[in-house]
């Protein structure tokens, strides 16, 4: 949907709709540092709603280390967050707005402010809402969230649905972002609980193999890079080239046994940028490896990108289901 031609629909239905409003305040933040990009304007002076404020702010300062989409709950309100790249979306919901329906406004919010601005321009703000001509957006997507009902948007929330069911998302409570904060701050609160949310799986026999052979790839490509490097020294520049494609698959190697053991934001695309830097190098590398072992190289590189994305978080389940 083109926001920028939507129109705004006024009458005495949408009054309505607009004081039972399931979407109450949304904003753009940075993802690596939490600087607020754009928000909207609206401001409700319910006391619940005002003590959330502070709390998605801290949380967006953290939103870099919770998975791609996440709900922190509260008593009348809750805050979920979605986020990609180095672009997160984040909203303060009523309680009765259905966790789909949330996701599906940040979603669409998320394309839509990724579409208007590159990431070179996130990039290199330096002040709060560097991008608030992006309200007039918000403010719409709100509008049309809040009034539309929700079986015009049905495709859409079918498919969040099923996203929800596959890949539940992280779920913390709003005491939890206080709890952390203070941590961050240098402060030992009188009461800590566990926190097994960021606990990984545990790993599977496949997941040391992949580990074992990845280590083993890595180890050859050093000493490969290390050798050549020691018998090149006085040779053509024709040479860095094949040294570099050791030395970066050792490299890939590494970072691949790190995201398999811990968790880190946008595995995905890192999976893929590692996976590709091992098949070119390999590639490169031809007239000095053999077939089967660029093979070898490649099939390793392949089976710990599956152990990585298939290897999920052990997230702490609420009460309620999302």
């Amino acid at each position: 949907m083109d926001w920028t031609n939507f129109s705004e629909r006024q009458g005495s239905s949408c009054l309505l709709l607009r004081t039972m409003s399931m979407i109450l305040f949304a904003c753009v933040v940075r993802l690596r540092d939490g600087l607020p990009l754009s928000a909207s304007t609206d401001f409700y002076h319910s006391q619940d709603f005002l003590e959330c404020r502070p709390r998605l702010k801290k949380l967006a300062s953290r939103l870099a280390q919770y998975p791609g989409r996440g709900s922190a709950g509260g008593r009348d309100f809750s805050i979920h967050f979605s986020s990609s790249g180095d672009v997160g979306c984040m909203a303060i919901c009523s309680c009765q707005c259905p966790a789909a329906m949330a996701f599906c406004f940040l979603e669409t919010l998320w394309w839509e402010f990724t579409a208007s601005y590159d990431a070179t321009r996130v990039g290199l703000a330096s002040r709060p809402y560097a991008f608030l001509e992006f309200d007039s957006i918000i403010q719409k997507m709100k509008w049309h969230f809040n009034c539309v009902s929700s079986s015009q948007m049905q495709r859409s929330l079918e498919k969040i649905q099923e996203e929800l069911k596959l890949q539940p998302p992280l779920v913390l409570t709003l005491e939890d972002t206080d709890v952390a904060n203070g941590m961050l701050n240098g402060h030992m609160p009188m009461h800590l609980e566990p926190a097994p949310n960021f606990r990984m799986e545990p790993v599977s026999a496949l997941g040391i193999l992949s580990l074992i052979l990845n280590i083993m790839c890595a180890a050859l490509n050093l000493i490969r890079g290390v050798h050549l490097a020691e018998h090149s020294l006085q040779v053509a520049h024709e040479e860095i080239g094949n040294i570099l494609a050791f030395l970066i698959p050792f490299v890939a190697c590494v970072f691949q046994c790190y995201l398999y053991l811990f968790y880190s934001p946008a595995r995905t695309v890192k999976v893929v940028l590692l996976l590709l830097c091992i098949c070119l190098g390999n590639t490169y590398l031809h007239g000095l490896r053999n077939l089967w072992q660029i093979l070898f190289h490649v099939g390793v590189a392949f089976l710990s990108s599956h152990q990585i994305l298939t290897r999920q978080l052990q997230e702490k389940q609420s009460d309620c289901g999302v």
